[in-house]
């Protein structure tokens, strides 16, 4: 698991996936054992797990994020893997093709690129005055590579000027947002990475106090405070992965289940942190929210 263990992501998440397991007849301690590693966005946890659990070996794992799933397969190639919130796992090898993954591992893939652009035009909706957007992401991933790529190739069309800000460590973040800050007009969108949910509160706490509008990747971002989010039901992929572990353990192989695309897309808007920003939020905008925070 990519977060920490207390985190209350972490707990919706396992929580909808036991549950799910649960429903299919999988009871914990009677039919099936479940014996979860936190990671909290650390490379180096992820590895160490990964070859803890090739080791042991169990019947399947699951691996969250970009971060763990390279991780385990590079840990074993034999033991049966679903993963979920993975961006672009052909592109970056983890499956041959999505319909016939072809290996050990199948699962559940975070967004498709095009979703990025949509952030750009939600950041312009709900600020339009924003000229100057900072781009959270990380360049060590291929997916924050990618992400960037389509935002800047929209960028223009929405009369935005984009600018990369790393999501290495807690420091170099705090000092790119100041600097962002201090231009005019400015604003932020945060991108899907291992790393954004574990500097979620930092993030979240930086735009309050430089007063700018950020758009958020997933709901519970929105939910802590957040300005905005736009994505995938994350939470929902561990309720459809359960699933998959249980046509794996009942025998099927997970080089014969396709890879699933999200099924479910949420628009979230908090409009207390609107409010605190003096934004007025449109009401077409309002009427397409899936969820308003008041």
């Amino acid at each position: 698991m990519n977060l920490a263990a207390e985190d209350p992501v972490s707990i919706a998440r396992a929580t909808a996936f036991d549950q799910a397991l649960q429903g299919l007849g999988w009871i914990e301690g009677r039919t099936v054992h479940v014996d979860y590693r936190w990671a909290a966005g650390t490379v180096e946890l992820f590895h160490r797990y990964a070859s803890e659990f090739a080791a042991s070996p169990p019947d399947i794992i699951l691996a969250s994020g970009a971060g763990a799933l390279p991780a385990v397969l590079q840990a074993t190639r034999t033991i049966p893997v679903v993963f979920v919130i993975v961006p672009d796992p052909v592109g970056n090898g983890y499956v041959a093709s999505l319909s016939r993954p072809g290996g050990n591992a199948t699962g559940f893939l975070s967004f498709e690129y095009s979703l990025t652009a949509k952030w750009v035009e939600i950041l312009k909706e709900i600020a339009p005055n924003v000229t100057r957007a900072g781009v959270l992401r990380e360049a060590n991933y291929a997916h924050g590579i990618g992400q960037f790529a389509v935002i800047q190739s929209v960028a223009t069309s929405q009369s935005v000027e984009v600018t990369p800000i790393e999501l290495r460590d807690a420091n170099e973040i705090e000092r790119a947002i100041a600097a962002l800050a201090r231009s005019p007009n400015a604003g932020l969108i945060l991108t899907a990475s291992p790393a954004s949910p574990v500097h979620r509160d930092l993030i979240i706490a930086l735009a309050a106090r430089h007063k700018l509008p950020v758009v958020y990747v997933e709901r519970f971002f929105a939910a802590a405070g957040g300005l905005i989010s736009y994505g995938p039901d994350f939470v929902d992929q561990y309720r459809r992965a359960a699933s998959y572990v249980d046509r794996i353990l009942k025998g099927e192989k997970p080089s014969d289940l396709p890879v699933q695309a999200p099924s479910k897309y949420e628009l979230v808007i908090n409009l207390r942190t609107a409010r605190t920003l003096g934004l007025t939020v449109a009401p077409a905008l309002l009427a397409r929210a899936d969820e308003i925070i008041e």
